[in-house]
């Protein structure tokens, strides 16, 4: 069994400027960008200490974005075969894949019954292991869901991946803030969509240093803070913003 079998293990950018994505990506989260060297292919990697987090290249069709600039998180599978057919046994879709990645692993695009697109990933498990650092910085730290249903996705994600109910937080007249996560682990929280709200159903959060500093630099390099900064539980500061190509994002630090 894969010992990482439901966690966050890569995150993608899909855009319509590539090139310019990543120079602010760079700008604002540190990160460096080197080519991917796949032939014919235009993807670049975003590393962190010369460890490959995540990816970004031009969006292409049946990918998930509905032809609109975001980012896609892949979980890690036993089985990306077993486990695409699976969601779409169980009301589920599949959009993308089964494919090959040739010396990576594989991968599957799929959603879950309430329309949420998420990626399914199957690669060895030290290459998974290696980019599992939540809370230092550049790497994927938290992984938000707006839901139309938040307790019948979360019933759909620990059939599939493992998760489970952690602590759920009052938000007053926004609803609950369930948290969740494979095992004992906390990588994330769900909630109900807002009523008229039009961005992603899925929003991942990456580490930075300082979150005042991130703001500086996210309207230095051409992007919008939607919302933040803000404290959030446990003392880490968030903002949700998006980048000038239209993407959304989040940043989360230590400290404001």
């Amino acid at each position: 069994m894969n010992p990482h079998h439901g966690r966050f293990a890569w995150y993608e950018l899909l855009t319509d400027a590539p090139a310019a994505a990543r120079d602010f990506y760079v700008k604002v989260v540190g990160w460096q960008v080197q080519d991917s060297g796949m032939p014919g292919v235009d993807y670049g990697l975003f590393t962190v200490n010369g460890i490959p987090i995540g990816g970004s290249m031009a969006i292409a069709d049946g990918m998930g974005a509905d032809g609109k600039p975001g980012w896609i998180g892949y979980v890690a599978v036993e089985d990306v075969d077993a486990s695409a057919a699976d969601f779409a046994a169980n009301g589920g879709k599949l959009h993308m894949g089964p494919h090959d990645i040739p010396g990576v692993g594989r991968f599957a695009i799929v959603s879950d019954p309430q329309g949420a697109t998420i990626a399914l990933i199957t690669e060895p498990v030290d290459a998974t292991a290696a980019r599992l650092k939540p809370m230092e910085p550049g790497h994927g730290s938290w992984h938000e869901l707006l839901s139309p249903d938040p307790a019948a996705a979360l019933d759909f994600y620990a059939g599939r991946f493992g998760w489970r109910k952690g602590d759920a937080i009052d938000m007053g007249p926004m609803g609950t803030y369930q948290l969740y996560g494979p095992g004992d682990q906390i990588i994330g929280g769900m909630m109900r969509r807002p009523d008229g709200f039009d961005g992603p159903a899925w929003c991942y959060y990456f580490d930075v240093d300082a979150i005042d500093a991130a703001v500086d630099r996210v309207k230095a390099a051409g992007g919008t803070v939607v919302n933040g900064p803000m404290e959030v539980p446990g003392g880490a500061w968030i903002i949700q913003a998006t980048d000038p190509q239209g993407a959304m994002f989040a940043l989360v630090a230590p400290k404001r």
